[in-house]
C-alpha cells in the first residue's frame, strides 16, 4: 500500500512541478530573437524524468495535464499546440530513453525537436504555410533549449531520485 500511495504522492508532485514550470515560463519575457510564444520548454525536465522513470503512460497522461491546462490558462491555440508538442515530444524520450539508452544531451535536443515540430504541425493545420518560416529558427533553438532541459535533468536527477525513491518505497 505504501509504494502505490508513494506512487501517487510522487506522480502529483511531477504534474504540479511541470504545471508550475509552465506558468512560470509563461511570465517570462520573449526570447529575444524567436518566434511569438518560443519558450525554454524548462517544463519538459519533469517530462523527461516522468517518461525515462515512470513510464509511457504516466508521461502521456502528464502531457495530456499540460495540455489541458495550456488551454485553460492561455486558450485554445495554446492547449492545441501544447498537447501536439507535448505527446511528440514525451514519446520521443520515453524512445531515446527506454529503447536506445541515449544521453540526457541527445534525448533533450531530439525530444525539443519534436516538441516543435508537433507544434509547427498544428501551426500550419490552424494558420497555414506563413508558419514554415519559423521552422529554421525553431530547429536551430531546440538544440539550444534541448541541451539546457537535457543538463537541468542531469543536474536534478540526484534530487528526482532521492524523491522518487523515498515516496514510492525505494521503488520507482
Amino acid at each position: 500500500m505504501r509504494k502505490k500511495a508513494g506512487f501517487a504522492a510522487l506522480s502529483g508532485l511531477l504534474a504540479a512541478l511541470a504545471l508550475t514550470l509552465s506558468l512560470l515560463e509563461g511570465m517570462l519575457p520573449p526570447l529575444p530573437g524567436m518566434p511569438p510564444g518560443a519558450k525554454l520548454g524548462l517544463s519538459n525536465v519533469v517530462m523527461m524524468y516522468a517518461a525515462g522513470t515512470l513510464g509511457l503512460p504516466f508521461a502521456m497522461a502528464l502531457a495530456v495535464i499540460k495540455g489541458g491546462f495550456a488551454l485553460l490558462t492561455r486558450g485554445v491555440t495554446a492547449g492545441a499546440m501544447s498537447l501536439s508538442g507535448g505527446i511528440l515530444s514525451t514519446l520521443c524520450a520515453w524512445v531515446l530513453l527506454k529503447r536506445t539508452r541515449a544521453s540526457l544531451s541527445l534525448t533533450g535536443v531530439c525530444g525539443a525537436l519534436a516538441h516543435n515540430s508537433g507544434q509547427l504541425l498544428t501551426a500550419f493545420a490552424l494558420m497555414g504555410q506563413a508558419v514554415a518560416a519559423y521552422a529554421p529558427v525553431l530547429m536551430a533553438a531546440s538544440v539550444i533549449t534541448g541541451l539546457l532541459t537535457g543538463a537541468v535533468l542531469r543536474a536534478s536527477l540526484p534530487l528526482l531520485e532521492k524523491a522518487g525513491g523515498f515516496l514510492t518505497g525505494g521503488k520507482k
